[in-house]
């Protein structure tokens, strides 16, 4: 075992966990007062019920190996190892490892993205989402959505030809995704816009109507997301070595060029360069740079930071025009930024992408991959959210809804000012 790398994977674990609480106070100062404790404890019930769920079983579909005796399921598909339900089938190598590190911290690690990528739906359905149909909506999409396409993605053997098994989006077609842009961002904001649907607008819905109540709490929140996001890209090399660095370095350049782009929007459109648009910005830019940031060099990774500020800074204004309402904007910037980076791949990477080998090969692996992944979330989720809604119900009624949904859902208040 390698001390070093292990305690390099565990850090990295750690700085992503720290990710949920960064979007919970980043989303939480979007909204309105009397809805920011909602807002907040979306997040925080994505952190406890998707990370009791990855423990008893979703790393063992994630991370399911179709070649032992306790496998279930369609190999490359959807597939579990019952053996590793619980975690129980890693306890034995963490006692001592077979590789340079515990598969144990591995799944650490793996679980902090699973509790992020539910978490960052919940945008979408700001002010208006009951909690409960939440964490039942957030159950069972992560169930049969995020730890099946987390294992097309991230559940593949490395040789020294490249991959030689694994998930099909990484082995068969050959897409690359060093780090989520397809299993987190894609999936995500296709969830996203799937929930928008089935909810519906928010009462009085309009263009510059909703006005972020605590800019400072957005800007912090963007700050942990920024820190956090090293772990989230450098971490997924699972190694401190130069490619590690090389993620570190973009997921600097990236969303640092990626603020200057969003600004130069707000800029020309609006006349006055915004906070929030910074932060939106940084938050655009890390999602572009998420997929490709081991595959390019930091002059092409502060290219695709401006390309991704200015599309997404312009992205969000199409729920105006198509008339969704996206409430914090995750279509707008994890679904068109993981599409950004993931596509971008294809034109730009090094070696492979078509500016270096002349191919259209590579794009094609990485639209497939993209694709594939939206579709399958959209659809998953707009049936399960469907589902919800007809049934038990999802959205809070109009009347709590312009009150704020604080007091009714959870009693609290985000702000208590008492005379003294």
């Amino acid at each position: 075992m390698d001390q070093g790398n292990t305690a390099f994977i565990l850090i990295a674990a750690a700085l992503v966990l720290l990710m949920t609480p960064g979007l919970a106070f980043f989303y939480g100062g979007l909204v309105k007062a009397k809805s920011v404790v909602s807002m907040m404890m979306l997040s925080f019930g994505s952190l406890g019920l998707i990370g009791v769920l990855w423990v008893l079983y979703g790393y063992a579909v994630a991370f399911s190996n179709g070649g032992t005796d306790t496998f279930v399921g369609i190999d490359g598909w959807f597939g579990i190892d019952t053996a590793n339900l619980g975690l129980e089938g890693l306890l034995a190598d963490a006692a001592d490892p077979a590789g340079t590190y515990p598969v144990l911290a591995f799944a650490a690690f793996q679980a902090t993205f699973a509790i992020l990528t539910v978490a960052l739906i919940s945008g979408a359905i700001a002010d208006r989402a009951r909690f409960g149909p939440w964490l039942l909506f957030a159950g069972i999409w992560a169930t049969v959505v995020y730890f099946p396409v987390a294992s097309w993605v991230f559940n593949f053997t490395l040789g020294d030809e490249g991959v030689v098994d694994g998930g099909w989006i990484a082995y068969n077609i050959g897409a690359i995704d060093f780090a989520g842009g397809t299993a987190v961002h894609i999936n995500a904001g296709a969830a996203a816009l799937a929930l928008a649907l089935v909810l519906g607008k928010r009462v009085g819905f309009a263009k510059g109507i909703q006005k972020p109540h605590n800019v400072p709490l957005v800007l912090l929140g963007a700050g942990l997301l920024w820190f956090g996001w090293f772990g989230f890209n450098a971490g997924s090399e699972l190694a401190a070595d130069g490619i590690a660095a090389l993620a570190f370095v973009n997921t600097i350049a990236a969303p640092a060029a990626a603020i200057l782009g969003w600004l130069l929007v707000e800029k020309l459109k609006d006349g006055k360069a915004t906070s929030v648009g910074a932060a939106s910005g940084a938050v655009a830019g890390l999602v572009a740079i998420t997929p490709a940031c081991a595959s390019l060099t930091p002059f092409w990774a502060i290219v695709l930071g401006v390309v991704a500020g200015v599309v997404c800074a312009l992205a969000i204004e199409l729920k105006f025009k198509l008339g969704f309402d996206d409430s914090l904007d995750v279509v707008g910037i994890h679904l068109v930024g993981g599409l950004i980076g993931t596509l971008y791949i294809g034109f730009f990477a090094t070696d492979v992408g078509f500016i270096y080998s002349g191919s259209f090969a590579q794009l094609g692996a990485q639209a497939l991959a993209a694709f594939a992944v939206l579709i399958y979330s959209f659809v998953l989720a707009y049936a399960i959210g469907f589902a919800i809604e007809k049934t038990i119900g999802f959205r809070v009624k109009n009347e709590d809804e312009v009150a704020g949904i604080d007091t009714i859902v959870h009693g609290e208040e985000g702000y208590v000012l008492e005379s003294r």
